[in-house]
């Protein structure tokens, strides 16, 4: 096979996905409307089971709800049969996952579902299968076409039933009015967890650290502050203590490229005026994100008073593991 065969198959598999997932729009009625509010409506889990690759969706879309706001868990339609089944409660919501809707170990769970009266909710291939008559609710996750090319290994269905599981999954997030906040409690750790959480007060430099100088002072005495503090930046301040500029390293290159006449200049020749600031109550990310923007490695956090009071610095956001998106 050549290079443009190999490129070719590849796009065509990623073509039928594709469309197989725009048409779940059609998918979006009023049965998805029923299951929406069952879930809100529950006062339980929502208990998700099913065989296979769809046990795998399954297990991500369990996932998925967990981390935005609704309880879920996954249930091995084997072990049910075995026991597990004592983990699903009467206030529960059951979604199970099946391309042909005739899947056995599933429909042998139907009649034990029933007893604990549960709302079964089907996200199936089929709608006219004997597990969609079973169900209260019906989610269509049909496709035209699986992206093999001898229409048996699940792509096109598994990647439906998982964008069904996502829109499930933003929709109640939305409704519960779930926020980024309440996200991060859900995500301490990792980058993730540091971008949606961590505050520019936890990680600015303070205190003695702060590079300042006066407006007034020699531009030596600028280069000895920045030299020493190590951060290739200083403030610059009025008698009264407010922020009025600021001189990077590259300021005094672009200087020195000017002229070398700077025996007689002072700090407020040099600096550049009305530097960009942050506060210490944002967020470290935003942080990030105006460096970003503005292509700048510090920005210099001040108080309601616009006094310096902390730097944020770019190396530091990248050695606590803050990368960009």
């Amino acid at each position: 096979m050549s290079d443009e065969q190999i490129i070719s198959k590849g796009k065509q598999a990623v073509k039928i996905e594709g469309e197989a997932v725009l048409n779940l729009v059609n998918s979006i009625d009023k049965e998805f409307v029923k299951a929406v509010n069952a879930i809100l409506e529950s006062k339980g889990r929502v208990v998700f089971t099913g065989m296979g690759k769809s046990g795998i969706v399954a297990r991500k879309i369990v996932a998925t709800l967990n981390s935005t706001g609704t309880a879920a868990i996954y249930m091995h339609p084997t072990d049910a049969l075995h026991g597990d089944l004592g983990m699903v409660r009467k206030d529960d919501i059951v979604i199970i996952i099946s391309k042909s809707g005739h899947t056995e170990e599933l429909f042998q769970l139907i009649p034990m579902f029933k007893r604990i009266n549960v709302k079964l909710i089907g996200m199936l291939g089929e709608t006219n299968s004997k597990l969609a008559k079973e169900c209260d609710i019906v989610l269509n996750v049909s496709v035209k076409e699986e992206a093999c090319p001898h229409d048996l290994a699940p792509t096109s269905s598994t990647t439906a039933a998982l964008a069904m599981g996502d829109a499930l999954a933003v929709t109640l997030l939305e409704m519960r009015g779930f926020t980024a906040e309440d996200f991060a409690l859900l995500h301490p750790g990792g980058s993730l967890g540091k971008r949606l959480s961590l505050k520019i007060e936890e990680i600015m430099i303070s205190g003695k650290d702060v590079p300042v100088i006066k407006e007034n002072a020699s531009l030596k005495d600028a280069i000895l502050v920045i030299t020493s503090k190590r951060l290739g930046t200083t403030c610059v301040i009025n008698d009264d203590g407010i922020l009025t500029g600021i001189i990077t390293d590259g300021d005094l290159r672009r200087l020195l490229e000017r002229t070398l006449d700077i025996k007689n200049l002072t700090a407020a020749d040099v600096m550049t005026k009305k530097p960009k600031t942050i506060t210490k109550d944002l967020l470290a990310s935003f942080a990030l994100q105006q460096m970003e923007n503005y292509n700048i490695t510090a920005l210099i956090v001040v108080d309601k008073e616009n006094k310096p009071e902390g730097i944020v610095h770019l190396h530091d956001l990248v050695k606590i593991g803050l990368q960009s998106r």
